[in-house]
């Protein structure tokens, strides 16, 4: 069973106009659901599978503007990793698609509705399977607690007063809100970036799972110090253009490590 991101309470159109005419949309009590897990309330008026019917979309898009590697020195390590990883992460790995493009792009994703991509350029980079397994769990988090709906809920696609089901049907006049509030937008040039809240969240419980997957959580933090030594001289590549500063990420994964190690958590 996957990791519940609290109840959901879906609202109408109707309610959001009204939410928005009053200027209270984003503090509409039925909308705010508390997740144990997290600790806190999460602001969700799209559930999971609302969030899917746009990840489908945008995923086949992207298929077809980006170049699918079959290329064995990279589909073999995602084979490897993917399965345990999302096993880890309490879901059926039989439901995810798995995809590697061809891009020098440091980047990597996971979106609703059970879809993985990584990057040729990402996966150049990292030495060994663990690596591979700290981003993928980072990313199969944000999915696990709804990260991209909670962003969209507070999107501008939702101050428009525009409906799941609306911008799902609407083609391409939203395609780069969309890829934003999936996190996709790296690719495309239109950034919406999740919050440092939840890129910490992700952070914490991806090393989790990658712990459960039987991979060495310590790897995490020579990935993250890797990534940091990367960006000296020049800004940050895409993938950690929008995320928290180094020394706040790695002294987190510090800790998380070490309460795994202790059998804390």
């Amino acid at each position: 069973m996957k990791f519940e991101a609290g109840r959901t309470v879906t609202m109408s159109r109707r309610e959001i106009i009204r939410g928005l005419a009053t200027g209270s949309v984003v503090v509409i009590a039925p909308g705010c659901a508390y997740n144990e897990q997290l600790g806190r309330s999460q602001l969700l008026f799209v559930s999971q599978g609302q969030m899917a019917q746009l990840a489908s979309s945008a995923w086949t898009d992207l298929k077809r503007q980006e170049r699918v590697t079959n290329d064995p020195r990279y589909v073999n390590r995602m084979r490897r990793v993917a399965p345990r990883i999302i096993q880890a992460a309490g879901g059926d790995p039989s439901q995810w698609e798995v995809q590697v493009f061809q891009s020098d792009q440091l980047n990597a994703f996971a979106l609703p509705g059970g879809k993985i991509g990584f990057y040729t350029g990402i996966l150049d980079i990292m030495e060994n399977d663990e690596h591979i397994a700290t981003v993928m769990g980072h990313e199969v988090a944000h999915v696990n607690f709804n990260h991209s709906g909670e962003r969209y809920s507070q999107s501008s696609l939702a101050t428009a007063g525009l409906s799941v089901a609306q911008v799902a049907v609407s083609g391409s006049q939203y395609q780069n809100q969309i890829m934003g509030v999936l996190g996709m937008g790296a690719s495309l040039g239109v950034i919406l970036p999740f919050s440092r809240r939840h890129e910490l969240e992700a952070d914490k419980f991806g090393v989790r799972y990658m712990s459960r997957a039987g991979y060495n959580p310590a790897e995490a933090i020579t990935f993250w110090e890797k990534m940091a030594a990367a960006k000296s001289g020049g800004g940050p590549p895409e993938f950690l253009s929008t995320h928290p500063s180094d020394a706040t990420r790695i002294a987190q994964l510090r800790r998380e490590v070490a309460l795994l190690q202790q059998g804390r958590v």
